[in-house]
Order: structure tokens, then sequence, then C-alpha cells
């Protein structure tokens, strides 16, 4: 049982994807998971081996112009919500998941749930760590500069800023050796940092926010907020109030996890989905 990195390519854009197989008899589905940024799907690694341990099939891909997934210029992929939802879209009709389990986290996991509001037929239940959830969100500083003109284009070329945003964004001293994959693609291509600005300046956040606090309204599936506290860039408010207004929607609280809580908080999380999917 080991995490096999594979790649697929669909309508002419190569995905860059992490998968485990289950790790006993048991098939308990599929479990997909989505990163923010300036993450790639190996945030996901120690959660996806937790959960094949009791029988999940888990898949992490990278974003298009995120991670080891292709990085087209703006000019063939314009980098906002429609096309990343139709991007997604692709990918999953592509691997022919049905009934999964759907796991987000982060700026650009806002997406994630965009799709599952216009695709609820395809979701098992919804599981949201740290991800923008209302109108008052907002991007921080560190992230909204990238995509400010000249001075994005520099930052952003820099792999280091990986090394700042997750460590800051998490609070916690991320491991040389995890640091070291997360900056290989930022060494590998100036083409990520690109994509990272173009990514930024067409997240339309606000637009994003209306249509998701629209999309919990009628919002059914079982659904687990996942929720570091101490989150810098994101208040915990919306979140509790979706709790404490839909009975379908639990909150579990890690008091002293931030924006990344899965850096650092992987059996906490990892034990929580492993009991809130369908056994």
């Amino acid at each position: 049982m080991s995490i096999t990195e594979q790649t697929i390519k669909i309508k002419d854009m190569e995905w860059f994807y992490r998968q485990i197989e289950p790790g006993s008899e048991a098939d308990r589905g599929t479990v997909l998971l989505l990163h923010g940024l300036p993450s790639h799907s190996f945030g996901w690694y120690e959660v996806m081996e937790k959960l094949a341990q009791p029988g999940f099939n888990a898949i992490a891909p990278d974003w298009i112009g995120s991670g080891f997934s292709e990085k087209p210029d703006k000019r063939d992929f314009p980098y906002t919500p429609e096309a990343f939802i139709t991007a997604l879209t692709d990918f999953v009709d592509a691997l022919k998941l049905e009934n999964f389990n759907l796991v987000v986290q982060g700026f650009l996991g806002s997406v994630g749930l965009q799709y599952a509001f216009r695709h609820p037929e395809k979701i098992e239940r919804l599981v949201i760590l740290n991800t923008p959830l209302s109108k008052d969100a907002k991007l921080p500083w560190k992230m909204k500069q990238w995509g400010i003109p000249f001075v994005g284009d520099m930052l952003t070329q820099d792999p280091l800023l990986v090394d700042r945003t997750l460590e800051g964004g998490s609070g916690f001293v991320i491991s040389d050796e995890n640091l070291a994959v997360y900056r290989k693609p930022f060494l590998m291509s100036s083409s990520v940092g690109r994509a990272l600005v173009a990514t930024i300046q067409q997240l339309k956040l606000e637009q994003t926010m209306a249509e998701i606090e629209a999309g919990f309204l009628n919002w059914d599936k079982p659904t687990l907020l996942i929720w570091g506290m101490a989150d810098p860039w994101l208040s915990s408010t919306p979140a509790e109030k979706l709790a404490e207004a839909n009975s379908n929607i639990k909150m579990f609280k890690l008091e002293e996890a931030k924006h990344y809580p899965q850096e650092h908080w992987v059996k906490e999380i990892s034990d929580k989905m492993i009991q809130f999917f369908p056994r």
C-alpha cells in the first residue's frame, strides 16, 4: 500500500494526481482531496495514507496551474473559477468518479464547493477545512500582492514563497524534506509563478462567495467542517454560523491549528474523516 503518482491528459491539459488504493479488503469508496494556494496535492500525503488503511480510495490532484499539473498560458486557460470548475468536472468524469466524498481546503478550495453545489448528485459527503465561506472572506495580503502587476511577477518567481506562506499560514515549522517537495515545481519552471499570478488576479472571490452562500441554503448533504480556530486569514465565524443553522453540518474545532491544519494535525483530521464517511 503506497501512494502512486499518476498523470492523465484531458482536453490537451495534463493533470498530475496522487492516489492510494484501499489498504484493506473493505471498500469504503473514494475520497477526492482538493488543495488550496500555493500548495499542491502533497499537502494531503499523510492524510491519504491514513484514509487508505480502513478501505478508502484516496485521490488528490494538483490543480491546473499548480504543482506538477500543466501550467497553460492564460490565453489557453483563463484561470477563472469557471475555468477551474470546468476542468475539475472533466477530471472527475475522466476518472469515472461517482458518489465520492469531497474534501476541500483553502483559497481555490472554494472552487471545489462551487463544483459540489452544481453537481450534488456526485457528492456523498463533504468535508471543509479552512476554506472561504462568506462574502466577508478576503485574500490575505500575503496572497493578494501576488496579483499586483510586476510586484507579483517578481514575488512568485521566488521558490521560498512556498516556505514563507505555508509556514506563515500554518504557524508551525514544516520539515525541510517536505518543503523541498512543495518548492520543486517553482524550481522546475517559471510557469508556476505565472499561473499563480493569473489565478490570484482572476479569483473573483466576491462573486464566488455569493454563489457559495446561496449554495449552502439548499445544501442537504452531510457536511463536516474541520476548522483551525487560530487561522490568521479566515475567521471561524461563518463556519460556526453554518453549523448552527444547518443540522446536516457538523463542526470539529482544532483550537491551535491555523490555515493549513492538515500539515500538523494529520491524526485528528484523518480520524474525524474516517468516522464521518459512510461505512
